[in-house]
């Protein structure tokens, strides 16, 4: 399978979900764009790094992985995103040591914003892009343009809601008991489904 660049365009905040962003990623070459639902962590750990000029007092966890990886000779030659089950990214993390290659499962918001720290490229294969890719009529700011905040624009944010989303209000489980909500929200953390694991969240808040 052909293996197909990626490039961070920015950030887009979700209305309907709290604490809820979507990563976005175009291909390399091409229109298609790859929203990755992420948490506000590893938002602000991303957007940090694009942000050259912001440096927290102190290291983030992901600026320590890197300060210890310095330290003991570990580099990350890139990011694979190399698996798309049930609307969860799978990445790995291609690392090197003297000359020995080792691959490291990663969250892939982890995997990303390693990468960034790194200056490691990011892939996914082509199937996975083929699968979760969108067009968004409404493009982001060209990289040449200037640009205050990696945040993307009201209408692009609005494309990426719908896309990557979709309508969390929609009553899918008024009908289920709290009980049952948690067990679900259980279950979702476990299998890494975020996504779903954020709407079961905010219907238990909601009750």
């Amino acid at each position: 399978m052909s293996l197909v660049r990626l490039n961070i365009k920015g950030i887009s905040y979700s209305q309907t979900q709290n604490g809820a962003y979507a990563l976005i990623l175009n291909e390399e070459g091409g229109d298609r764009k790859l929203p990755i639902v992420i948490g506000a962590f590893e938002a602000q750990s991303i957007a940090i790094a694009l942000e050259k000029e912001i440096r927290p007092p102190r290291p983030l966890t992901h600026d320590l992985f890197k300060n210890f990886s310095d330290r003991f000779s570990i580099v990350v030659k890139q990011v694979i995103i190399h698996k798309l089950v049930d609307g969860v990214f799978y990445s790995s993390l291609i690392c090197e040591r003297e000359g020995i290659e080792e691959i490291i499962d990663a969250r892939t918001s982890d995997a990303i914003a390693l990468a960034l720290r790194f200056q490691a490229p990011i892939f996914t294969y082509k199937n996975i892009l083929d699968k979760a890719g969108i067009y968004l009529k409404v493009n982001p700011k060209k990289d040449d343009e200037d640009q205050d905040s990696i945040l993307m624009d009201d209408l692009v944010a609005e494309e990426v809601e719908a896309a990557t989303f979709g309508d969390a209000n929609d009553g899918s489980y008024k009908d289920l008991s709290l009980e049952d909500l948690h067990n679900m929200l259980d279950e979702a953390v476990a299998n890494e489904d975020y996504e779903t694991a954020a709407k079961l969240r905010d219907e238990i808040s909601k009750r």
